[in-house]
């Protein structure tokens, strides 16, 4: 039996394996407090079999520790749950399962469920499509600095989905999104910026260059 106080050792010297990549030591470390109930080794025990960290790529186990965390409340587990339901993978896929399991992390303030419920809302999945339901989700998200959020927020106002069209605003949260992300992904969110710059006279990019200079996360 390992007592509160030794799952807990072992936890942080779990944590401190896994940040210097012995992922061999951190299975091992983690294991007898994801036993006894620790929810944050549970997690993270999820988080290595669902990346193949030190043991084979195993979505089914990964959704097994993952529920177990999710079950005791923590957010990143939830919205990790989540996940796996909305693209089936560990178990079937189901749209209403993801959106339960989305929403609990959400209301505890995790931008990545924030930013999947508002997917999930956009597209209809689990749920009856709501561009107004999914405007405020990506925007709890990308005031935390969500990149992704940010981005989806900014296609709301370039096509009105859910708010009023307004490219001063697209071109805002485009530019946030492009400074928060890198590689392809940045890429592409310089391109949307670029776009909607084209429909702006230069008063409103400065505007909108304003805006994003002077935002700050909530």
């Amino acid at each position: 039996m390992v007592t509160g106080g030794a799952a807990a050792g072992l936890f942080e010297d779990g944590l401190a394996a896994y940040d210097r990549g012995d992922y061999a030591a951190a299975m091992r470390l983690f294991r007898p407090p994801a036993e006894q109930g620790h929810a944050g080794a549970q997690y993270l025990l999820g988080l290595m079999y669902g990346r193949g960290d030190g043991v084979p790529q195993d979505d089914a186990e990964a959704v097994k520790w993952y529920r177990l965390a999710a079950e005791q409340g923590l957010a990143a587990a939830q919205s990790n749950l989540g996940f796996r339901y909305a693209y089936g993978e560990g178990v079937p896929q189901d749209y209403a399962e993801a959106l339960k399991w989305y929403r609990l992390a959400a209301e505890q303030g995790n931008a990545a469920a924030q930013l999947n419920l508002g997917v999930s809302y956009a597209k209809g999945q689990g749920v009856p499509q709501d561009y107004a339901e999914a405007v405020k989700w990506f925007r709890f998200s990308a005031e935390q600095g969500h990149a992704n959020a940010q981005y989806d927020l900014g296609v709301a106002y370039a096509l009105g989905q859910g708010v009023p069209r307004d490219n001063v605003q697209a071109y805002m949260w485009f530019d946030l999104s492009a400074r928060y992300s890198e590689g392809v992904e940045r890429d592409r969110m310089v391109q949307n910026r670029d776009v909607i710059a084209s429909y702006l006279t230069p008063a409103q990019i400065a505007e909108a260059q304003r805006l994003a200079r002077e935002w700050k996360p909530r």
